[in-house]
């Protein structure tokens, strides 16, 4: 396996993982591997073992063993500490981890970084939860000396299936809570961004886990991931991803009746009132829309600007959009760095030729920088569409890059109907200094989060999960604690007599 030692910032620094299977790093069954390139200029950064349905099967076996044998009954305490060591090794290198998740997703390296502090984040609020899971205490309803109680336990197996947009922050999302409860986990990272879940086993194995207790098998989503979706000893699934693969885990998660948490993606309203100033509507619009290059499910990607600011609005969003920096992603000056994949470009501009076949008004970008340097990579412009109709297609499907479709509204009931008018509802927003309206606001849009006046706000103690097609379930939170532990009821007999029901 390379050397997390190895310098870094360079593509060309080819880096080697095996699978992370019962504490040890080893090849796939089949020997085969696949490789992940760089958005920046689809140069080879890594070579890494392609788990299936072989390794899936031995991950979960020694997820089971791991945590029948050691995990489930080892003191709260005791995994606390494992966390706490863990979320002190992902802050001791946030900075490496940060690079080689953009050279692996292609996001800004101020973002990259600042997202793996946030991972380390997660482990230690989890840390802090592992000692506090517990029942409560449920008195009889019925005459006679009885002591009621339930206890929370853990599931078991939880599989985790993570997207390619947040690699390092999802995988934390998918393995510290589950194994706080104390579950075992198998993790099915993207296959286009495997790299720093795969440094995620190695600080697992540097902080002392048990083996077998976090199992790491990159993969790809018909082998790998259906058959960690369908597997009978798995007892939960947590999968980020979009609808359609979501509604196929729901599907094959019913061989066992597994339980399933979904994060499927959104189209979320940002719904700007006129008695906003202009330069903090605009600030907070491109923040929510343009952050890592639109490639975020809660991205605010459709914009809702009262008429009787619309034109002001949309004239300065477009200057400030030209101005955003476009460039090499390990530039700590640059604030939009490449698509994903071709294949994520391709959809953008595919998406681009539908608005404008649909009618609405191309204003900026819609096509990839002209600068020479960018040739190479996976880049496209900050783009907006104005004059955009709620039911075309660009403002009602998820389109998962930097593309903003600008729509009018005329009061606040038009707003809502509009913000809740799509298939999903994963988070919404609005701005506005009418505090009374904000929280109107805020109660009647179909959305898992509502942001007022901001946006991306988002925190390992707030729930996190979506309405509709956006799936169900939370991530973050305490409220995960139900999704991952199972609630039994004991009842004692504390009476010094026995009813024989039955007696003579």
């Amino acid at each position: 396996m390379a050397s997390t030692a190895e310098p870094l910032g360079a593509a060309s620094d080819v880096r080697r993982y095996q699978l992370f299977i019962d504490g040890k790093f080893v090849d796939s069954k089949s020997g085969k591997t696949f490789e992940s390139i760089s958005p920046h200029d689809r140069a080879v950064v890594a070579v890494c073992a392609e788990g299936d349905k072989a390794d899936i099967d031995a991950a979960v076996t020694a997820a089971r063993a791991a945590y029948e044998g050691t995990w489930s009954s080892m003191l709260p305490g005791e995994r606390a500490k494992l966390l706490n060591k863990m979320a002190d090794l992902l802050e001791a290198r946030a900075m490496e981890l940060g690079q080689l998740e953009t050279l692996d997703m292609g996001g800004p390296i101020f973002l990259t970084n600042g997202m793996a502090m946030m991972a380390a984040e997660v482990f230690r609020y989890w840390a802090g939860w592992a000692t506090k899971i517990h029942g409560f205490t449920s008195p009889s309803m019925t005459p006679g000396d009885f002591i009621g109680f339930t206890a929370r336990e853990p599931l078991g197996v939880v599989g985790g299936i993570t997207p390619w947009n947040g690699p390092l922050i999802m995988a934390a999302w998918k393995t510290a809570p589950a194994l706080a409860c104390g579950n075992a986990v198998v993790l099915k990272p993207a296959e286009h961004t495997p790299m720093t879940a795969m440094e995620l086993a190695k600080i697992a194995a540097e902080a002392g886990l048990p083996e077998g207790v976090l199992n790491v098998v990159p993969g790809f989503g018909p082998t790998a991931g259906a058959a960690l979706a369908s597997h009978p000893a798995v007892d939960k699934i947590a999968f980020t991803g979009e609808y359609v693969t979501g509604r196929l885990v729901v599907q094959m998660s019913a061989s066992n009746l597994k339980t399933v948490t979904l994060e499927l993606g959104g189209k979320s309203p940002h719904i700007i009132f006129d008695d906003v100033d202009l330069e903090t509507a605009v600030a907070n619009a491109l923040f929510g829309l343009y952050m890592n290059t639109g490639q975020i499910c809660s991205a605010g990607t459709r914009l809702l600007v009262q008429d009787t600011m619309y034109d002001r609005f949309l004239d300065r969003f477009v200057e400030r959009a030209q101005e955003i920096k476009v460039g090499d992603p390990m530039d700590f000056a640059t604030r939009m760095g490449p698509l994903v994949s071709d294949e994520q470009l391709q959809k953008v501009k595919r998406y681009v030729e539908i608005g404008k076949k649909e009618g609405a008004k191309l204003r900026t970008g819609g096509g990839q920088p002209k600068d020479p340097a960018l040739a190479k990579g996976f880049y496209f412009e900050p783009t907006v569409f104005a004059d955009v109709d709620n039911k075309m297609q660009i403002a009602q499907e998820e389109i998962f890059g930097p593309v903003a479709s600008v729509i009018r509204f005329r009061d606040e009931d038009e707003a809502v109907r509009l913000g809740n008018d799509v298939i999903y509802g994963l988070a919404g927003g609005v701005q506005t200094r009418d505090i009374k309206r904000a929280h109107r606001i805020a109660k009647r849009l179909q959305a898992g989060t509502v942001w007022i006046n901001t946006w991306h706000k988002i925190e390992a103690n707030s729930p996190f999960g979506g309405y509709k097609l956006s799936g169900y379930g939370r991530e973050n939170g305490p409220s995960m604690i139900e999704h991952l532990t199972r609630l039994k009821q004991v009842w004692v007999d504390l009476n010094e007599f026995t009813m024989d029901l039955f007696g003579m």
